[in-house]
């Protein structure tokens, strides 16, 4: 299957609220936009995203939009966030999004964010070289509840434990 991320477009926005509105996904992921039900508090939300997010991209799965990826913040407290079609996970594509993305972006440390319990996405996180930093208590709108997460980061090269500066 061939992984590739290109620039959001108005169409995908259709796309991403089917994906962000499947409640196993949802309930998965817990965490996500603030009641996105609606399509045009949803399409609002992301106009809000598209004109403050870093880098912003559509996760394309064999020419298909599979999802979104992106990363936003502050400089030195930038976080990654992925979004995956329920009919994609367990296939590689949230790791090869996730590193294509990476890529693009070399500024480091940069931050994630999951559920403790969504192991899926943890992996994928760990395959593209984050580590546990700590675990928060954080109020997710997936589940209606606070849930506790943990926290990763992704460090330069040269900032890893035992890493040789060059």
């Amino acid at each position: 299957m061939e992984i590739a991320l290109r620039a959001v477009r108005d169409s995908d926005v259709p796309v991403f609220h089917r994906q962000m509105t499947d409640p196993e996904a949802l309930r998965m992921a817990a965490f996500g936009p603030e009641g996105p039900s609606r399509p045009e508090d949803f399409a609002a939300y992301w106009r809000r995203l598209r004109a403050t997010c870093a880098v912003l991209r559509t996760v394309l799965a064999d020419g298909a939009v599979a999802g979104n990826a992106a990363v936003y913040g502050a400089a030195g407290e930038r976080e990654v966030t992925y979004w995956i079609d329920r009919a994609y996970w367990g296939r590689g594509v949230a790791t090869a999004a996730l590193r294509a993305l990476l890529a693009e972006v070399p500024e480091r440390p940069l931050y994630a964010r999951a559920a403790a319990d969504n192991a899926g996405s943890l992996r994928v996180l760990e395959k593209c070289g984050f580590r546990e930093a700590a675990r928060a208590r954080g109020f997710a709108n997936g589940r209606g509840a606070e849930i506790e997460e943990v926290v990763l980061v992704l460090q330069g090269a040269a900032d890893r434990p035992g890493a040789v500066a060059s």
